[in-house]
């Protein structure tokens, strides 16, 4: 397994409630802020080495976020996926954060257009890597593996607690056998996130999130499963800040034709078919993403009321790009 560096900077931040939310920060202290929100399942340490390179050399602030219930965070359940960007405002003041970009992979796109639609007047972009789609509202969409979600939910949502502690015994069980696990699943994944899951510094990357995340509890996905089951707390046209999609078109998770239907309802998207990648295929292109976002620059955005106000996350293939026509 390749080494890999530690973070430049970890720890965790008080939040509403007397709880506590973990970050790791990568590239250089002084630059300019990105918020980095894991998939499903995932933690802080996400983010591929590509784009922490990136950081480094391009004066960029990049920090992940562990969600309630992953790492050292604390387990919390959100009314809905809206409510949490009230943690993500403590996080950004405490840290010194003033304005920032947001990027989501999978589960963490949700909660990035989250902050668009919350925070416009500090969010001047938001990047999606083969988010999540809604399932509950107008823009809800059906299929992919997010559609099992409402079957398992009440389930979930009754024992996530000691399933989150459960689960994370388990993983530390498995933990010398961790990466032949990784490799076992790779085995069965479409071509493109097989040739990814292959490349060493991606393993390591994956199995240190997953190693590091996972030692106390794994309540973050599990949380995540009862969310995406319900309505968001906004919709996409409440997202006013530019977003800029990346989504593969052979994605087995989540349907290519998810990006497409919800980059067509957002204000302001431009859409990115990543050829021939499936569901990890937005990580490939780490180094285009950030340096899209990254042209984002400030611009005036007249903020919305919020619908429901938060209480107190390549291949070297050729990307397609196409500008989705406002609504």
């Amino acid at each position: 397994m390749a080494d890999l560096e530690r973070p430049r900077l970890e720890g965790s931040v008080a939040v509403r409630g007397g709880r506590r939310l973990s970050f790791a920060e990568f590239g250089t202290p002084r630059g300019a802020a990105i918020v980095w929100m894991h998939g499903t399942p995932g933690g802080r340490r996400q983010i591929p080495v590509e784009a922490r390179l990136y950081a480094e050399q391009h004066d960029l602030r990049l920090i992940g976020v562990d969600r309630p219930g992953i790492g050292t965070s604390t387990p919390h359940l959100y009314e809905n996926v809206l409510d949490w960007t009230g943690d993500l405002e403590a996080l950004a003041d405490n840290l010194g954060i003033d304005t920032m970009r947001v990027i989501g992979l999978s589960g963490g796109g949700p909660y990035a257009l989250a902050a668009g639609a919350a925070l416009p007047d500090r969010v001047h972009g938001v990047g999606v890597l083969g988010g999540v789609a809604p399932t509950q509202g107008p823009d809800a969409i059906r299929g992919g593996l997010v559609e099992l979600a409402p079957y398992v939910a009440p389930v979930v949502s009754a024992v996530r607690v000691p399933l989150s502690y459960g689960l994370a015994a388990a993983v530390r069980l498995v933990k010398p056998f961790a990466g032949l696990g990784l490799d076992a699943y790779a085995a069965v994944q479409p071509r493109g996130d097989k040739e990814l899951l292959a490349r060493p510094e991606f393993k390591a990357m994956f199995l240190d999130d997953l190693l590091h995340g996972a030692r106390f509890q794994v309540g973050a996905p599990l949380a995540d499963v009862v969310l995406f089951t319900r309505h968001w707390g906004f919709e996409a046209a409440d997202v006013r800040v530019p977003v800029r999609w990346w989504h593969g078109d052979a994605d087995h998770i989540i349907p290519h034709a998810h990006g497409v239907h919800m980059a067509a309802r957002l204000p302001d998207a431009v859409f990115a078919t990543i050829d021939g990648e499936s569901h990890l295929g937005g990580l490939g292109a780490a180094s285009e993403v950030l340096g899209t976002l990254m042209e984002l620059g400030p611009r005036p955005v007249k903020p919305r009321p919020r619908r429901s106000a938060a209480k107190s996350a390549g291949s070297g293939r050729t990307a397609t790009v196409r500008a989705v026509p406002k609504e």
